[in-house]
């Protein structure tokens, strides 16, 4: 069986956790090929509701080999904590397996972070503060630590000495912040290190392997494609390549492994952090929105901006990742509303736009062209059959399919496991 890409294809927080709990049960791997500690997945299983930031959601299925692919940056002490949590509450996470190959954010990543992105003020970009940023430019400027450089005292004192060198002169004096101390650094890691071992391996060769020997596996990627470093909102973005692209050189697989590549959407858009958002609500519709999904992020807390459906940001997704396939999210959540708007096109400055503009100033400028759908009061949480949705509920679906040019093969109905529509399957055609 080849593999599967799921992606995010608007800014986050789609529901990406429920797509993929829903197909990880019936794979062998589950690999987060990208992002650290600043995504955050929802699981719900029955009452029991799993705040998943760095683990892929795999880890929730008891047969499923969850995987942090080489394009992750991981913080060791975020992910014990993490384990630690679901092991309390009777997860196993032994199966879980770290690529040496990926990139390490260390305590003064998260210090660099933090104190940047207050200097900066009105033009902060609205990071996590969680050192993501910081560790993927050790990456690009060759001075990072991988997973492996943990298990050798020597090699990770040279890198360790190597990147403070330079990060300790700006904190001392651009920043007017004390140095960070290199044994104690060095120390720390190696501690977390050791802890790492059991779960540290080669996972290109094993995902290649598990491939070749007819195992299915599900790349999970974190944010969303409209965060992308070269292809989302610039510089409003995230550090890495959260497209479908990414899978491919954030696991080690190459791109004939994989057959199927399903986005997953809102019914409905959020964001949050700084940037652009052409239909961002600042009346009491963003905030109905916001009380009825309850949008607050899984991993900050911080409110979620809302806004309608944009049907050029979706089709945009289906171009850059090649998407076979949609799962909407949160259908729900627009039960009750009269009538409920989508977008169709931008206005720029008086000229229309109906594909999404990548001119950073025009995308900006976009307001919004609406077209308006009925909607629907009747409850959907227990529907299971497409055909069972009220009339203007299939109505909305097939709009957003038609404008969005792929098609919609499952639909979240609530926040329980069972609160799906499938329509077609996401793994066999």
């Amino acid at each position: 069986m080849p593999g599967i890409v799921l992606i995010g294809a608007q800014w986050g927080d789609e529901g990406k956790g429920k797509a993929t709990d829903l197909i990880g049960t019936k794979v062998d791997y589950v690999a987060r090929f990208n992002g650290g500690n600043n995504a955050g997945h929802t699981v719900v299983v029955g009452d029991e509701s799993y705040a998943l930031h760095l683990l892929p959601s795999g880890i929730i299925s008891p047969n499923t080999i969850p995987v942090i692919g080489n394009g992750v940056v991981v913080d060791p002490a975020v992910l014990f904590e993490e384990i630690d949590g679901l092991e309390s509450r009777g997860i196993d996470c032994s199966r879980l397996l770290v690529s040496d190959s990926a990139h390490v954010i260390a305590p003064y990543h998260r210090m660099i972070d933090k104190v940047t992105e207050r200097f900066a003020g009105k033009r902060k970009i609205g990071t996590t503060g969680r050192g993501i940023g910081p560790a993927y430019a050790d990456k690009i400027n060759r001075i990072g630590i991988r997973v492996g450089d943990l298990l050798n005292e020597e090699h990770l004192r040279d890198k360790v000495e190597n990147a403070l060198h330079q990060k300790n002169q700006i904190l001392v004096k651009l920043y007017n912040r004390r140095a960070v101390d290199v044994n104690r650094t060095v120390d720390e890691l190696l501690e977390l290190g050791q802890r790492l071992k059991p779960y540290i391996a080669n996972t290109s060769l094993i995902l290649n392997d598990a491939l070749d020997a007819g195992s299915t596996v599900l790349f999970e990627g974190g944010q969303a494609t409209m965060l992308d470093v070269d292809h989302g909102t610039y510089p409003f973005v995230t550090s890495s390549n959260p497209t479908a692209g990414g899978a491919c050189t954030g696991t080690g697989v190459g791109p004939t492994k994989i057959s199927r590549v399903i986005g997953v959407a809102k019914a409905y858009v959020t964001r949050v952090g700084e940037g652009p958002f052409p239909t961002e609500l600042f009346d009491e519709s963003g905030d109905w929105l916001r009380a009825q999904g309850h949008e607050y992020g899984v991993t900050t807390g911080r409110p979620r901006r809302c806004g309608w459906f944009d049907a050029l940001v979706n089709r945009y997704a289906v171009q850059i990742n090649g998407l076979t396939d949609i799962v909407l999210t949160k259908l729900d959540v627009l039960t009750g509303l009269e009538q409920i708007p989508i977008c169709v096109a931008y206005d720029v400055n008086g000229e229309r736009y109906d594909e999404m503009p990548t001119d950073q100033y025009a995308f900006a400028a976009a307001k919004p062209i609406y077209e308006m759908m009925p909607g629907w009061t009747e409850d959907i949480s227990q529907v299971h059959h497409f055909e069972d949705l009220p009339e203007n509920c299939q109505r909305y679906v097939r709009r957003l399919e038609e404008l969005s040019r792929c098609r919609i093969s499952a639909i979240g109905t609530g926040p329980q496991r069972d609160h799906i529509i499938q329509i077609h399957s996401l793994i066999d055609d």
